[in-house]
């Protein structure tokens, strides 16, 4: 809506004006404000104060952090790096207690091992040295058996052989009285006996 003011000025025509508001007033003034100066940061004139701020932030950030937080975080990491290290050591430690045991084990082992084959090889050879003289026990035995064996059968077999020649001896005997009709002499019978088997 237009509103029309008068201005007194003599001899002006009437001059009509928009009318506005207070708020948008206001907007005009500040953006006529900005468009002419632009941002305050970025006009020279504010640089130095800006400068001397930034440099104390800085410096009050440094001194906080150097001598507040670092040491901290520091000392966090050293004591982490400490416990590391630590737990390598203590790892490396177990590491070399573990395989020092495994090698008295196997060593262990090994003399068991060692320690049985012996004895096995002692049993054995004593099984074996037992075996041996029960054979040569038996052996002899049966050698001794043997023996009288072939001495019985010898003595059997001259006991027949004298019943054999007795026999024949008596059968010859018999054969020439009755062939000839006269009785031979025993002497005559064993030479003529003697003479065959010869």
């Amino acid at each position: 809506m237009a509103q029309t003011s008068t201005e007194l000025d003599p001899g002006a025509a009437v001059v009509e004006t928009p009318a506005t508001s207070p708020s948008h007033d206001l907007h005009e003034t500040t953006a006529g404000e900005e468009h002419a100066s632009g941002l305050p940061q970025f006009e020279f004139s504010h640089w130095p104060g800006q400068i001397f701020w930034l440099l104390i932030v800085f410096v009050i950030l440094y001194v906080v952090l150097s001598k507040l937080f670092l040491p901290r975080v520091g000392g966090a990491i050293e004591a982490r790096a400490a416990k590391i290290e630590g737990d390598l050591t203590d790892a490396r430690a177990a590491r070399d207690e573990a395989e020092r045991q495994s090698a008295e084990a196997a060593a262990e082992l090994a003399a068991a091992r060692a320690r049985a084959q012996k004895t096995a090889a002692e049993a054995k050879a004593a099984a074996k040295a037992e075996a041996d003289a029960r054979n040569a026990a038996e052996e002899a035995k049966l050698g001794e058996r043997l023996a009288e064996a072939e001495a019985a059968i010898k003595a059997g077999r001259e006991r027949a052989m004298a019943n054999v020649r007795t026999v024949a001896a008596d059968t010859a005997e018999a054969i020439v009285e009755k062939l000839s009709g006269q009785a031979a002499t025993r002497a005559e019978v064993d030479a003529a006996i003697a003479r065959t088997a010869a």
